[in-house]
């Protein structure tokens, strides 16, 4: 491909370009394109994910060329597949890794860098939102995030949040900031940016010994998402807190949390003993149990040597659960009502009578 010209390329050249044409492509990607080209040791054919990289430049650029510039009249790539992509399950820290991170921050930084994983881990803030954030956002309990698309939400903090906070304010007072409203500052007094909060998150999770190969900040949004998930917050609530557009998109959250589906088997219709109105013995909610997880994580990191500030130690973050029976088992309790009302009968007389 290098040795081709590409000064006789026109619009007359793009209108003839056919779905073939991309498909021959597309086969001699997966079959005979060298994977790193600089590498002695490279084999051949491209991964799904470069493929459907190179689909997706094809369609945004013939739909640019139809529906922005009016270049051409049809859209000849408007039917062309994308290869099937394998969905991998988001990988994340549990609940012990994630309070051996935070135990195993010290100095230098180590108030800003505390702060920073006490987001990432309670709030699930995205990258580009943490180093986004200014001073004026942060508004009592409430946190101000501006998220993709220049979308707004609030978010609630918990004790751990607002400590974390107050811990980091409290050090840049003292600081010479060149970004009087940066939130987040660097060594030289400028506002943090994402390459070097990355950098930090490796360097604090090579710290920990974790695997920071595995592991980055991203993934800290993935665990705060499946911690709270795995502790009763239900996906809608979670979407909001996110800042996800799609509820499809948090739902791929719901396949990493096992216990939730082990304990939903309780709460199925046919779980009630035959057509008793008392469901079978021994079904808690699992919001109902949750003060006494909560309570556990509160005593272990008091105990601590350092003060761990994590979700589950001051309430879940940032919104409190509904009641602990609603929903599953008390929509069951009642619908074993329904089933179990006596038969009716009509009398002689014409009026419904039960047996």
């Amino acid at each position: 491909l290098d040795e081709i010209p590409i000064d006789d390329v026109d619009l007359d050249l793009v209108r003839s370009v056919t779905l073939t044409d991309v498909y021959s492509y597309m086969n001699y990607l997966s079959r005979d394109r060298v994977r790193h080209a600089n590498s002695p040791g490279a084999g051949y054919g491209l991964a799904p994910a470069a493929r459907a990289r190179k689909i997706a430049a094809i369609r945004s650029f013939y739909k640019y060329l139809t529906n922005k510039a009016k270049l051409i009249a049809e859209n000849p790539m408007q039917d062309l597949d994308s290869p099937r992509l394998k969905k991998n399950l988001p990988r994340y820290l549990d609940l012990h890794e994630s309070i051996q991170l935070l135990e195993s921050v010290d100095a230098p930084n180590k108030e800003r860098d505390y702060c920073i994983l006490t987001l990432f881990l309670n709030c699930g803030l995205r990258i580009s939102e943490l180093v986004g954030l200014n001073l004026t956002d942060v508004r009592g309990e409430q946190l101000r995030v501006l998220g993709k698309g220049n979308k707004e939400r609030m978010l609630y903090l918990n004790d751990a949040c607002q400590g974390a906070i107050e811990d980091w304010l409290a050090v840049r007072s003292h600081l010479a900031a060149a970004d009087k409203n940066a939130l987040f500052l660097t060594r030289k007094h400028t506002r943090m940016t994402t390459d070097a909060v990355h950098y930090m998150v490796k360097q604090r999770l090579k710290k920990a010994g974790l695997d920071s190969s595995q592991y980055s900040s991203h993934k800290l949004r993935h665990t705060a998402a499946t911690l709270m998930l795995q502790n009763g917050v239900d996906v809608r609530t979670l979407q909001e807190l996110l800042g996800h557009e799609h509820l499809n998109t948090t739902q791929i959250y719901t396949r990493t949390t096992p216990p939730a589906r082990t304990s939903s088997k309780m709460y199925r219709p046919l779980t009630a003993r035959s057509c008793g109105c008392v469901p079978a013995a021994g079904p808690v909610h699992p919001a109902a149990a949750l003060p006494a997880i909560m309570g556990s994580a509160a005593a272990a990191a008091a105990n601590s040597s350092t003060r761990i500030r994590l979700a589950l130690g001051s309430g879940l973050t940032p919104l409190a659960l509904a009641a602990p029976m609603a929903g599953p088992a008390a929509a069951m309790t009642a619908g074993n009502r329904r089933r179990c009302r006596p038969p009716t009968t009509i009398s002689a007389t014409g009026t419904m009578q039960k047996r």
